[in-house]
Order: C-alpha cells, then sequence, then structure tokens
C-alpha cells in the first residue's frame, strides 16, 4: 500500500519565495511554514540571491518547484539542465522537487510556457518512460502538477485526472495537485472539478496548489495575480478532506502585494481543513470511499454547467498599485527574478 503523500511529511501552509519579499523576510523572519523556490531562478545564480536563499534554508523547510523539466516533450531529456537541478539540490536539501505534466519546447527552443499534452496510450508511455528516467538521475521521486489548460486534443482519450491516475502509479511518481488549475480548466473545457478532485490517487498527492486567476469572460486564465476565489476553496475543503491532509502553498507571480498580503491569503485554508457539514472524513481507502459516499454532497453538490460559468463571471479582481492591465496573459513561465 502506497503511504500518504509517498512518506512526505504534511510541511502546513507555505508561500513562494519571490524578490519582492526578500528585505520583508530578511528583517521579519516571519512564522511561515515553509516555502516554494522556482527551481530555475536559483540554479545559476550566486550574490545576494542565493544568500537570500541559503537564510531562508536554515530557517524553513524548502521545496524547489521547476518550470523547464519539459517531461512531455519529444526532445531528449536535456541533462545540462537536470545536472544543475540536483547540484541545487544537493546543496539546499528540498523536501522534495516538482514541475508539470506539460512540454515547453522542442527542437531546442523553450515556448516559456507550460504547453498541454494530448492524453492518450502513446503519451501515457512517453510521460512515463520520461520521468523514471529523471527520477533515476536525480535520485529521490519527481511530483508533477496538472497545469490549467486552454486547449484540448481531437487525439486524447484519456481524461486528465485518469492519466495523472495511471501516470503516477506506473512512473511511481508524486503529484502536485492545483486546485486553481482544476477549476480553470473545468470551466475552460465543461468539465466538473469535483469529479477531478474525487478521482486523482489522494495518496499519491504530496503538496497542493492555490492561486488566484482572471475571468476573460469567455474563458479564465490562469495568472497568480489575484486573492483565491469561493469556488476554488471549496474544492480545496473537498482535495483536504480525501487526502487527509496535504502541504498548501499559495502562489502568487503578478502585482505581488506585500508580504503579509500573501501570508494571510495562504492562512486562509485554515478555514477548510475540516469537513463540510454532511461530507465523510477521509480514510486511507483513497477515492473509492468519496465515490461510493452519497450523492447529497452539501456544498459539493455537482452543478450545472450555466452554474459553473456563472461563478466564473463574477469579478474577482484585486488592484494592487497600479491599475490592473486590461489584456491578462499566462503567468505560467515565471520569468527569471534574479541573474
Amino acid at each position: 500500500m502506497t503511504a500518504p503523500r509517498l512518506g512526505h511529511a504534511n510541511l502546513g501552509l507555505g508561500v513562494g519565495l519571490r524578490t519582492a519579499h526578500f528585505a520583508y523576510l530578511l528583517e521579519h523572519a516571519p512564522q511561515v511554514d515553509w516555502f516554494e523556490i522556482i527551481s530555475e531562478n536559483f540554479m545559476d545564480s550566486q550574490g545576494r540571491p542565493r544568500y537570500v536563499l541559503d537564510q531562508i534554508v536554515e530557517r524553513y523547510p524548502v521545496v524547489m518547484h521547476g518550470v523547464s523539466l519539459s517531461i512531455g516533450s519529444t526532445d531528449p531529456l536535456d541533462f545540462d539542465y537536470l545536472s544543475r537541478l540536483k547540484r541545487l539540490a544537493d546543496a539546499i536539501r528540498p523536501h522534495w522537487i516538482s514541475d508539470h505534466l506539460c512540454w515547453t519546447g522542442v527542437l531546442g527552443l523553450n515556448a516559456h510556457d507550460l504547453l498541454p499534452l494530448p492524453l492518450n496510450e502513446e503519451t501515457l508511455a512517453h510521460v512515463v518512460r520520461r520521468i523514471r528516467t529523471v527520477q533515476d538521475y536525480l535520485e529521490r521521486p519527481l511530483v508533477l502538477e496538472n497545469p490549467s489548460s486552454y486547449v484540448t486534443f481531437a487525439s486524447s482519450t484519456i481524461s486528465e485526472w485518469e492519466f495523472l491516475s495511471r501516470m503516477a502509479d506506473e512512473a511511481d511518481c508524486g503529484l502536485l495537485l492545483d486546485v486553481n488549475n482544476v477549476y480553470v480548466s473545468s470551466v475552460n473545457h465543461d468539465f466538473d472539478p469535483l469529479e477531478y478532485i474525487e478521482r486523482v490517487p489522494h495518496e499519491r498527492i504530496v503538496q497542493c496548489h492555490l492561486a488566484g486567476h482572471t475571468n476573460c469572460e469567455t474563458h479564465l486564465i490562469d495568472t497568480h495575480d489575484n486573492h483565491v476565489i469561493d469556488a476554488v476553496w471549496r474544492l480545496y475543503r473537498r482535495a483536504h478532506a480525501l487526502t487527509g491532509g496535504m502541504a498548501t502553498l499559495l502562489e502568487w507571480d503578478a502585482r505581488i502585494p506585500p508580504f503579509p498580503v500573501v501570508h494571510a491569503e495562504v492562512l486562509k485554508a485554515r478555514q477548510y481543513m475540516t469537513s463540510a457539514e454532511g461530507e465523510p472524513e477521509a480514510s486511507a481507502s483513497g477515492w473509492a470511499n468519496a465515490a461510493a459516499a452519497p450523492k447529497d454532497r452539501g456544498a459539493y453538490a455537482p452543478r450545472s454547467p450555466e452554474e459553473v460559468f456563472a461563478e466564473a463571471r463574477r469579478p474577482h479582481r484585486l488592484e494592487v498599485g497600479a491599475a490592473a492591465e486590461t489584456t491578462p496573459h499566462p503567468i505560467h513561465f515565471v520569468p527569471r527574478e534574479v541573474q
């Protein structure tokens, strides 16, 4: 039987380490459970950025989150990239290393975005082989995140939650469940986000991401520039119950407010760490128990597509400093913060 979180500890409630907050963190040493770094921002950096990272590592648990592994690409794996990733991991000893189920480029070119994959048997076998190779090289399990997406493929034959489940089992890797991404993709592609949450393998979920997104009326974009909306918090409550608890991190990567605002946002998760009224508690038997639960799930009853889109179209924007951009864009690839 697979141990919950692949045996990793539940680190609690964390936030992403961003340069905008360096000075505040060094001066105040706030009581934060843990930090997540963007691996590429520190793989080749020294000077002040590395000094700050070293100070953070001394005080807090840290995990590494990458955006350039390109596990789904048809290009050969980049072992120069992997060697630099492993060197950083050996130096700071993160609790785990994560990246995304996506591809980021081909023929040696980097698209600087997290691009979706066709979800079928051929892709599954390809990704599983590459995950195994990466894990052997890094000498540790890899944790992969479900990305948000804006297109699907006619050649897809497997739902995303089934793909993730089989991938994690066959490659023996962990999962990073991005609840906001589930919600964004569910609106963009018209599927039930609750079904997704209930059908992923909960014992393999090592970590969770929460974030804000941008409503573009016809679709949602995962911009990481706002507060978490109520619908995403409700999905998080269900995910927390089914997993029995998981390390939870708030991402805020654009129009970044002062650190206390970001920290306060992730601390809201405490309100959602108890089961909703009438909802079954999580157990080690995973999602099978949830599937057998009564259909009346209170706040989690499946909603019609009209209700989902009505929720998505509510304004959820926050002005931080200067006026918000009128044309939002994806923030999937976090630009390099340090040189």
